[in-house]
């Protein structure tokens, strides 16, 4: 059986160093004991440019001016884990409860915007193009603009690009809408253009001023403010009130809540999932 050599155990300076650079960049938090996931996302980045160590990749980061390398160490640290329709309950909401309510309240705008935060590498908000195609036949003759964002344009590019393996595409998307809305081209899934052109992809980091975006009728921030503290966390809500349209629905991810952080947000329960809505007091 062939093994892996280890690599040198990374010394507290250099893990010191990367927590606060990803912190200042990103505000997500890496907790003590998290060296081992710091040497797994950093070390081929590290061969890559050509040192052995990396600690000694870690220290040239501290003599350079900050810039490219700096901003790829901090991407390379974010979670990029997504699927199509993941956890599926919050796109059940979606299509019974959320879309429906907002269909009925905005029949004479005939416009919806609709936002997936930290998308990732686009299966979120490639999953809610593909239920408005096939759910929502009646709103072909409306404006539907889906945003998408993410603080890594290395993500971001995949993304655009529409690509999937036939591994991603398994994971979440059901045989029948694969069939339908991607083209095998060689070993990968291409999304169809009439799905791709629906998305607009947009760098943004949310600790960051965002991108001119539009009041939004459905904000998708799921799996995201589990990496942050309470008070960036408090910050983050208190900017997406000001970015939701009135009668506007927020979804987190299952373990996120607003509940102890921002009490301007009422929870509203969808059997087995929960959106989020801005109460009276918030919007008086």
């Amino acid at each position: 059986m062939t093994t892996l050599a280890a690599t040198p155990a990374l010394d507290s300076l250099s893990f010191e160093y990367v927590r606060k650079l990803v912190l200042e960049r990103s505000a997500i938090a890496l907790e003590t004991g998290k060296g081992y996931l710091v040497e797994s996302r950093l070390m081929p980045i590290a061969r890559a440019h050509g040192h052995g160590t990396l600690s000694a990749f870690i220290e040239s980061l501290r003599r350079q001016p900050h810039g490219i390398l700096h901003t790829q160490v901090v991407e390379a640290m974010t979670t990029n884990e997504t699927s199509f329709f993941r956890d599926i309950h919050p796109f059940d909401a979606l299509r019974t409860i959320v879309l429906p309510e907002l269909v009925s309240a905005r029949s004479a705008a005939k416009k919806l915007n609709l936002w997936s935060a930290a998308c990732s590498t686009g299966q979120e908000p490639y999953s809610i193009a593909i239920l408005l195609a096939e759910h929502f036949p009646a709103l072909s003759d409306w404006t539907v603009n889906i945003y998408a964002t993410d603080l890594s344009q290395q993500v971001l590019d995949r993304a655009q690009a529409g690509q999937f393996t036939q591994l991603e595409a398994n994971r979440g998307l059901p045989a029948a809408l694969l069939v339908k809305y991607f083209d095998k081209v060689g070993l990968h899934w291409h999304i169809k253009p009439a799905i791709k052109r629906r998305v607009r992809f947009l760098q943004a980091n949310l600790i960051e001023p965002w991108p001119m975006l539009p009041a939004m009728d459905v904000i998708f921030m799921r799996n995201v403010l589990i990496y942050f503290t309470p008070e960036t966390k408090r910050q983050i809500l208190s900017k997406v009130r000001g970015q939701l349209a009135a009668g506007g629905t927020l979804f987190l991810g299952g373990a996120e809540t607003t509940l102890g952080i921002d009490d301007a947000w009422r929870r509203v329960n969808h059997g087995k999932t929960s959106t989020y809505r801005l109460g009276p007091a918030a919007n008086s």
